[in-house]
């Protein structure tokens, strides 16, 4: 299991996001409630451009695991891809909340922003 695993974060590190996911389908089925196996599988997706299967992933961890923050951060990246961008700030600014990275407040001002601009036009 944990070979199979490193290998999908191998692949989808080298850019190759179906070849990780193929590694991880397996792992899917048997460890249905691992979040670390999902988080990972909704990560290829999202690499993939498969946001509503990204979206149903990070939900899947957020179920599991309603206190990890990257996964609501990738959610809102996820919501905000599919310029769904009033769900996207919500889910962005709980990761922000939950922990102030940079990186969480930088997506967060940039969604505001987005949302802003439409307002305005």
């Amino acid at each position: 299991m944990v070979t199979a695993f490193r290998r999908a974060e191998q692949l989808l590190e080298h850019r190759r996001p179906l070849d990780a996911l193929k590694t991880l389908a397996p792992l899917l089925e048997v460890e249905p409630e691992a979040a670390s196996v999902h988080l990972l599988a909704a990560r290829a997706y999202l690499a993939s451009a498969q946001f509503r299967r990204a979206e149903a992933g990070f939900l899947r961890v957020l179920e599991i695991d309603p206190a990890d923050h990257y996964a609501r951060f990738a959610l809102g990246r996820t919501l905000q891809r599919q310029s769904r961008l009033e769900e996207a700030r919500a889910q962005l600014r709980m990761a922000a909340a939950m922990d102030p990275r940079p990186e969480y407040q930088e997506a967060l001002g940039e969604v505001s922003a987005s949302i802003a601009l439409r307002r305005g036009a």
